[in-house]
């Protein structure tokens, strides 16, 4: 798609995602990592007096994934590294000679 006036040409595949919907995503992602978390915690306290080594694997599991939740909710809005360039060069054009410059090349070839 040319722009009239612009040197720059722009992709919408490199385009990023929204900023809601990048918040949104990340929202998901740390709902899902503490209702595991929670869902740890509750196994943990009721295998405690059953199965002790499921149960302290599952508190463990409890305790270290907030940690790993807060480092992936927080991550930035980085591009990917596999996306294409969101940038294409302008077209290059040959330019045009002028008159004289062409009726100098065909004397030079004549003689």
């Amino acid at each position: 798609m040319r722009k009239h006036g612009g040197t720059e040409v722009f992709r919408i595949t490199g385009a990023r995602q929204s900023l809601a919907e990048d918040v949104r995503g990340r929202q998901r992602r740390y709902v899902v990592s503490m209702t595991i978390r929670t869902l740890s915690v509750i196994a943990a306290a009721s295998l405690w007096n059953v199965e002790r080594h499921v149960a302290i694997v599952a508190l463990v599991v409890g305790a270290v994934l907030p940690y790993i939740a807060v480092v992936i909710a927080n991550a930035g809005r980085e591009s990917a590294p596999s996306l294409p360039s969101s940038f294409l060069p302008p077209p290059e054009r040959p330019a045009l000679e002028a008159d004289t410059e062409r009726q100098d090349r065909r004397n030079d070839h004549a003689a």
